[in-house]
């Protein structure tokens, strides 16, 4: 089971297109988080995912709702931007409706304030800028379910570069 990731993107179209095959591997109750500096690309994944799964409105960044609740028929997406909370605000802000929906996918961008409040079992994503467009997208799973998801998709991006 793989535990590190590392990923170099050229700009825009290379991290969607990993976030992409990212997305083709979910199955719903995945736990991701984003975390990296403004500008760096996490939102630019979010909405790579969303496309996957057929939703036509873009998610935007939630930094001023803190969550935003996407369903279709084939899976309820959750986006969060923790970017303005605290550890201690997590709590009585309605995330637990996230953590009860098994089905459901989990995209935190800025999740230091949730670092305990989710489960162990995640997918990390840390977005790295480089010079100009260039980014460093690292991956860490954290727990067995992640590692078999970083292992999938490893082994797509292999199978692409072929």
């Amino acid at each position: 089971m793989r535990e590190f990731y590392v990923y170099n993107s050229g700009g825009v179209e290379e991290t969607s297109f990993l976030a992409q095959k990212l997305a083709s591997l979910l199955r719903g109750g995945e736990i991701l988080f984003f975390k990296g500096p403004i500008g760096a690309g996490k939102t630019v994944m979010v909405k790579a995912i969303a496309r996957h799964f057929g939703f036509k409105k873009e998610p935007a960044s939630a930094s001023f709702s803190l969550m935003k609740r996407y369903k279709n028929k084939y899976v309820t997406l959750y986006h969060a931007d923790l970017f303005r909370l605290e550890s201690g605000e997590m709590y009585n802000l309605g995330f637990e409706e996230m953590l009860e929906d098994e089905d459901g996918i989990l995209l935190i961008e800025w999740p230091a304030a949730a670092e305990g409040f989710f489960s162990k079992d995640r997918l990390e994503t840390e977005v790295v800028l480089k010079s100009g467009n260039d980014r460093e997208i690292k991956f860490r799973a954290c727990g067995k379910r992640s590692g078999a998801l970083l292992d999938d998709l490893c082994k797509l991006i292999e199978k692409e570069k072929k």
